[in-house]
């Protein structure tokens, strides 16, 4: 599943493509996915094309949140969770930074 998120990402241009594995530092996710799009249309490409890959591939009960003009838009996969962001709210969120110990290599 993360291979097929990072792809979609990457096809939608999204920029600094980030995993993270937290499978032994937190209980509501194995793995974060973060990621920077630079207009609200194309975070919002990138959650709907991202919908519609882990459906294809069998990923039920997917979650999203702040879609529609939002800095961060969150989509819950389950195992794994990715975060959309504008360049500024990246910045200013820093989740990289929260997980740093955790950090693996950029896509």
């Amino acid at each position: 599943m993360e291979r097929v998120i990072t792809e979609s990402l990457a096809d939608d241009k999204a920029e600094n493509i980030v995993t993270i594995d937290l499978a032994s530092r937190a209980s509501f996710a194995d793995r974060m996915v973060v990621a920077t799009g630079l207009a609200d249309r194309q975070i919002a490409a990138m959650a709907t094309h991202l919908l519609e890959k882990l459906a294809a591939i069998g990923v039920k009960r997917v979650q999203v949140e702040g879609a529609g003009g939002s800095d961060w838009v969150l989509v819950d996969a389950g195992d794994i969770v990715v975060h959309l962001f504008k360049p500024e709210a990246r910045e200013l969120y820093a989740l990289e930074k929260m997980w740093s110990a955790d950090l693996d290599e950029p896509v």
